[in-house]
């Protein structure tokens, strides 16, 4: 695992790694039993440092199974800590890649829309309105390619909330190439759903330099390689 981990590496120093994940790769573990990258970040970092029993991997956030992109842990509990406040205060920029349904009117455009959870289906609701229990979502988007049935979007998130970007780009009828569960007509074959976490800019935990890291594009469904 470890090995197959190195190419995959965006950044690294002695308080964070960047992984870049692939398309159907648990972050973390569930009832599936399935290895998580978590682990394998552990079990990279022991073999590649020869630490001996347990190393700390902080995980300082999460994507979708289906989601493909960035992922960023921390080596220390300082730097777990630090990391947590920037995502709380918003002070991360995060940009994704998809590849959706159609073409939007207008090609660029902010979006706010109220989601509400729904923990039995795994699934956010979206309305346009308040509702009880639910929260502000707002991304904005902008095409950068059209393909024959497809547009690619860039997006940026204001707002962190459960299967946002999924949930959002659904509620304008534009759904995500292989998302089923919010639309979409068939899964892709390697059962990804063609969102990609592309690029992550934020101040530096401990040394306050700018970090900016961009993650190549996954290559199992073969359109992204139209972009």
């Amino acid at each position: 695992m470890s090995h197959s981990l190195t190419k995959r590496v965006l950044f690294e120093d002695n308080h964070l790694i960047i992984v870049n994940k692939l398309p159907g790769e648990l972050v973390q573990g569930d009832f599936t039993g399935d290895k998580p990258l978590l682990e394998g970040v552990r079990d990279y970092i022991k073999e590649t440092y020869n630490k001996p029993g347990n190393v700390f991997t902080g995980l300082v956030h999460r994507l979708d199974r289906p989601t493909s992109g960035i992922v960023i842990f921390a080596k220390t509990s300082k730097a777990l800590a630090r990391m947590n406040s920037l995502f709380e205060k918003r002070e991360v920029d995060k940009i994704y890649w998809a590849i959706v349904q159609g073409k939007p009117h207008p090609a660029s455009n902010s979006l706010e829309h109220f989601l509400k959870k729904d923990s039995k289906k795994n699934k956010s609701q979206f309305f346009l309105r308040e509702v009880k229990g639910s929260k502000r979502a707002a991304l904005s988007y902008k095409t950068i390619k059209n393909l024959d049935q497809y547009s690619v979007l860039e997006i940026k998130l204001e707002t962190g909330r459960h299967h946002q970007i999924r949930a959002q780009l659904s509620a304008i009828k534009h759904p995500i190439k292989g998302d089923l569960k919010y639309g979409f007509s068939r899964s892709n074959k390697d059962a990804s759903i063609c969102l990609h976490a592309k690029i992550v800019i934020f101040e530096h935990p401990v040394s306050k330099e700018t970090i900016r890291v961009k993650a190549p594009l996954p290559t199992g469904e073969s359109i992204w390689k139209h972009i």
